[in-house]
């Protein structure tokens, strides 16, 4: 900023989404790491219904509508717990990336389930889409390269290649309409894939994106006997 002005700090909101096994956990990880590295303070939101299922709440066992209505609570709640940190950070901008947002919910409900759900919650659907700056899908491994699609990273996860197709497709419709909504296919090799999301949220921050991009890697010794 100019001398003797004052620049507001900024929190943008933006959501990591796709299909099963389309590489949201090592996104996360990686774009947490490069915000950070840019000086970013950065929150990341874990998934809503992973943590409701590893901790025993099931769809089979609530219903539909039920899981559903827990995924929302708790989503809506944790939101604004971590708006309400990020409004406490003064000294730089924040970055909350979330591991699926509401609209997620839509994919998993007919349309009639799901305009309950709004009217129960008072909310419109603009209103729950467009509450984020930037929405990052990320395609599963099985539109494309089906080889490497596994159910082994994600104990939550059960959806066979097709179903991880079909869920992939009706998440990107139930996002379809947000302004800053960006597909992250299969088209490149998986480091590349991260590497196009990470420029492509380097892009809406207005940063510039980066000519090389640093990578971690845990090197395990050698026995040297």
């Amino acid at each position: 900023s100019k001398k003797g002005c004052v620049r507001l700090m900024a929190i943008y909101k933006i959501v990591l989404t796709g299909g099963p096994c389309g590489g949201k956990s090592t996104g996360l990880s990686r774009v947490e790491d490069s915000l950070t590295g840019r000086g970013y303070k950065v929150f990341v939101m874990p998934e809503t219904a992973t943590e409701l299922k590893t901790g025993g709440i099931k769809p089979e066992e609530l219903g539909i509508m039920a899981f559903q209505k827990a995924i929302f609570e708790s989503q809506l709640s944790k939101e604004r717990i971590y708006l309400e940190a990020a409004k406490e950070i003064k000294d730089r901008d924040v970055v909350i990336l979330l591991d699926r947002g509401i609209m997620d919910s839509k994919a998993f409900m007919t349309k009639k389930e799901f305009n309950e759900m709004l009217k129960y919650f008072e909310l419109s659907e603009t209103e729950i889409r467009d509450n984020y700056d930037g929405i990052f899908h990320l395609k599963t491994a099985a539109d494309g390269v089906e080889m490497f699609y596994t159910l082994g990273n994600n104990a939550a996860r059960s959806e066979t290649p097709a179903q991880a197709r079909d869920v992939d497709k009706k998440v990107i419709k139930a996002w379809t309409g947000h302004p800053h909504l960006r597909i992250i296919d299969n088209s490149t090799n998986f480091e590349e894939k991260i590497d196009r999301l990470i420029n492509e949220i380097y892009s809406l921050l207005g940063e510039p994106i980066p000519t090389e991009i640093e990578r971690k890697y845990l090197v395990e010794l050698p026995n040297i006997e």
